[in-house]
């Protein structure tokens, strides 16, 4: 039965192809041809262009600029995603949304883009917004859209589907009464977008969350109520607001507090219902525009006074964040066929404009994440979906118990890893040899890893992996721990703290290449000296997620020589302690089918 499942999925592709390629917004180029066209221009390294940096488990279309992942859903059998894209060219301007549907998070199929400017109310600019599941199970798309070019002036806007029973969704209409909620009552009109998925309350009202800017710097989540999606009212203050610059792309959704890891449905817990309440917690994210980085809190939400309150009081200086590297804009949504929240969010180049102009293409997705509580309730896990595991290789090459000694490297051979996944066990045999934390940089781990990286010796750490490391180590990104006592009153009872980082520095020999180290502060417990760290390894993307989902950083590389065949992997270990690698297990990746690529 699962083999003719996917003989019809497979048939059904190749149908969807045939259908909608002629017509999408994601025509195929020939790679040599492009390549060709590329390599002319002024300054560009050749390997920039080298079709083997493009990532080949990633989500991206065949060509241009992608950012923002807007409203994804569940319907009707298929997974939907809509993106940011522009048609004409590998930098930001000209935004559509784009849209892809699958039947398994991995293999995707490009239709037509799903919503343009077409309308008054959108006219300059279509920009990201959210789906909401009506209580019929009808899908709705709220937008933000851009009405005057001299001042960009933002509105929200609504869009439904023309067929609800074409289960791909692929013509949305405009009701004529767009827009639909305007910055009034001193809202800086500049500075109002991207709609949340809304969630709706025991009085039947639904209610959603626009991002906006207060004065100079005070970030502020909007609350709008509607009985039908076209007449909106403004609630007297904002959920929540912070002292932070503007709050782009907000999520607010909950999650179960009882140690599950199921999903919650935004919509499943409402006002009067005190037993589910308790059991939920909630978590609001923001783009900060400031940073360009995604952070969160977990906390209670106050449903009769419309206001959402931190567990953490500081939280809003030191927040959590989804991913401590190049991860933004991101967007959850509840799969109902697995019970579960995922979690999409966008990974921009880290080369020049040109070289992206040169290659053709830029912005990535990251792979789709499970999210949920950890049982402490103090922040969120995440973990690659399961479906990511079927493109693993039927071979994998495996480390037991295998000792690395001070300053000493082992290379993991026998696939090839420039499109890989691998899972690593580490044990340290004794913590005793750790570094004292520098109480300055207790709170800022980027700036700690910055000032000892990879290559900077230590007691125990920095040990992990080399990835995308070419044979003589002239390029390498590493992702790697290390572990420190704790600051003389830092807190944290006396544990040892857990750095996780990613250094790519010496990834490549390209110039002009933006190569910051990115790092995050591990909430474990590594006093038994066990830790764990999983990578992803996908030809120009190191996405990694340590101590089971508790850290995860995505960082872009762009090599010169680690490519293709020329990939090489190592554990390695350049602190003073030894470690043990208990277990290691590497996959070579499969292809999946991308957007007609």
């Amino acid at each position: 039965m699962r083999v003719l499942s996917r003989v019809a999925w497979a048939w059904l592709v190749q149908l969807l192809l045939l259908q909608q390629l002629a017509g999408a917004s994601h025509v195929v180029y020939d790679s040599l041809e492009l390549e060709a066209s590329a390599a002319a221009a002024e300054g560009v390294p050749p390997s920039i262009v080298n079709s083997q940096l493009r990532t080949g488990y990633h989500f991206q279309p065949p060509k241009n600029w992608i950012n923002d992942p807007n409203a994804p859903m569940y319907y009707k059998g298929w997974y939907h995603l809509f993106y940011q894209y522009n048609p004409k060219g590998a930098v930001w301007g000209n935004i559509v949304w784009a849209h892809s549907v699958s039947r398994d998070l991995i293999n995707w199929v490009a239709l037509k883009p799903a919503i343009e400017p077409s309308i008054k109310a959108d006219k300059y600019g279509c920009w990201s917004g959210s789906a909401t599941m009506m209580a019929d199970g009808t899908p709705v798309i709220m937008y933000t859209g851009v009405n005057r070019p001299d001042v960009n002036y933002q509105v929200q806007n609504v869009a439904l589907p023309r067929n609800r029973s074409d289960p791909l969704l692929r013509e949305w209409v405009k009701p004529g009464h767009n827009p639909v909620i305007v910055p009034e009552g001193g809202i800086n009109a500049t500075q109002f977008r991207d709609p949340t998925t809304a969630w709706r309350g025991a009085d039947g009202h639904w209610r959603l969350l626009v991002g906006s800017l207060a004065g100079q710097s005070r970030g502020v989540a909007y609350v709008y109520r509607s009985k039908d999606f076209r007449r909106w009212t403004r609630a007297s203050q904002p959920l929540h607001s912070a002292p932070t610059g503007m709050w782009e792309c907000p999520d607010f959704y909950p999650v179960t507090a009882d140690g599950r890891r199921e999903g919650v449905d935004t919509s499943a817990v409402v006002d009067d219902d005190v037993s589910a309440a308790a059991r939920v917690k909630y978590v609001l994210k923001n783009s900060l525009d400031l940073r360009r980085y995604d952070y969160y809190t977990v906390g209670t939400y106050d449903r009769k006074a419309e206001r959402y309150v931190p567990d953490n009081p500081t939280g809003d200086d030191h927040h959590l964040r989804y991913d401590y590297g190049n991860f933004y804009a991101s967007k959850t949504f509840y799969d109902p066929a697995k019970r579960r929240r995922i979690l999409w969010g966008w990974a921009n180049e880290s080369d020049t404009a040109a070289d992206d102009v040169a290659k053709g293409w830029a912005g990535i997705q990251a792979i789709p994440r499970k999210v949920w509580l950890d049982p402490s309730g103090k922040q969120l896990l995440q973990w690659p979906i399961e479906e990511v595991e079927r493109l693993r290789g039927k071979k994998p090459v495996t480390l037991k118990d295998r000792v690395v000694k001070p300053g000493e490297h082992v290379e993991v051979t026998g696939i090839q890893t420039a499109q890989a996944d691998v899972e690593v066990s580490f044990e340290v045999a004794s913590l005793e040899a750790a570094e004292r934390l520098d109480p300055a940089m207790a709170y800022d781990a980027q700036r700690l890893c910055s000032a000892r990286g990879a290559d900077a010796r230590g007691g125990v750490g920095p040990f992990g992996l080399w990835v995308l490391a070419s044979a003589g180590l002239e390029e390498k990104t590493a992702v790697f721990f290390r572990v420190f006592r704790a600051a003389r009153g830092g807190g944290g009872g006396g544990k040892p703290v857990v750095l996780m980082c990613t250094d790519p520095t010496k990834s490549s020999r390209n110039p002009n290449l933006y190569q910051p180290t990115f790092a995050g502060f591990v909430d474990t417990d590594i006093t038994n000296g066990k830790i764990s760290l999983r990578s992803l390894i996908d030809r120009s993307v190191v996405e990694s997620f340590g101590a089971g989902g508790r850290a995860c950083i995505l960082s872009r590389v762009y090599p010169s020589l680690a490519i293709g065949k020329n990939a090489h992997v190592y554990v390695f270990n350049n602190g003073k302690a030894e470690i043990k690698v208990s277990q290691l297990t590497a996959w070579e990746m499969k292809k999946p089918l991308m957007n007609g690529a």
